[in-house]
């Protein structure tokens, strides 16, 4: 295979995830690239950088004019929530409706594709977002941008993981849509989000990787537990569960080292 063909079909992959995992004007891709839909997950936690890096220099310019880290980093957040089209807190909300609010499987994957949101989504919704809120001011404080950056890759690296290691809960949705990645697949978004983390934030990206390891194995166990395996609501919220241990896990380090 010549390197032209192997550089189209890694922009064709970064492309096809930024597609999925984000609302950025991209340019429409040919049908047959989504084919490849389930194989494009190793670039999932580049989507993070592209979300990200934006949404950091929008935080500093607030510094930057003298507004306090908490404006900032409410800045932060609103800016990736615009760009993702509140994609991952919508499965945030859905999937706490859904595992917390249904007695049986089939309850509970009813309630997750309801549009509605109940006490349980909406509960979810304030606290993660809370403390999320909380600890980028933190972060933002003491100019830990590096550690912002570096957990918006890792939060990402997991929903491969999840999409093979768990079947498909229901016979439709996105996730059934974009299909199941291979292990390699999930083995390289690792991979990738690690080394990237550990050239922004140092080594204390070492145990920010492994707390969101542990978040996303968690909510995968309950996924499994209650529905069977995975859907996009399941998905969307490991990433904000994983952004969440991350986060907490740079501020305890005291950001990058």
């Amino acid at each position: 295979m010549r390197i032209s063909d192997i550089l189209a079909g890694t922009w064709r992959d970064i492309a096809l995830a930024l597609v999925l995992l984000t609302r950025l004007p991209l340019p429409r891709l040919p049908e047959a690239a989504f084919a490849r839909q389930a194989q494009a997950g190793w670039a999932f936690p580049l989507v993070g950088i592209a979300v990200a890096a934006p949404a950091c220099a929008l935080g500093a310019f607030a510094i930057h004019l003298g507004l306090p880290p908490a404006v900032a980093a409410g800045l932060v957040l609103a800016a990736q929530v615009m760009l993702t089209g509140a994609m991952h807190e919508d499965g945030l909300a859905d999937s706490a409706d859904g595992l917390w609010g249904g007695m049986t499987r089939a309850r509970r994957l009813e309630i997750m594709k309801d549009s509605r949101i109940g006490s349980y989504g909406v509960l979810a919704l304030i606290l993660c977002t809370g403390l999320r809120w909380a600890a980028l001011a933190a972060l933002i404080e003491t100019q830990a941008w590096g550690a912002v950056l570096a957990t918006a890759l890792l939060s990402r690296a997991g929903m491969p993981a999840l999409m093979a290691a768990l079947p498909h809960a229901r016979a439709g949705g996105l996730s059934h849509a974009v299909g199941r990645p291979g292990r390699g697949t999930a083995l390289s978004a690792a991979a990738l989000a690690l080394v990237l983390a550990l050239l922004l934030s140092g080594s204390a990206a070492v145990a920010a990787a492994f707390w969101a390891g542990l978040a996303v194995l968690g909510m995968g166990a309950l996924a499994r537990a209650k529905l069977g395996g995975q859907t996009g609501d399941i998905l969307g919220a490991s990433q904000q569960l994983a952004e969440i241990a991350a986060l907490l896990a740079f501020l305890s380090l005291g950001g990058a080292s």
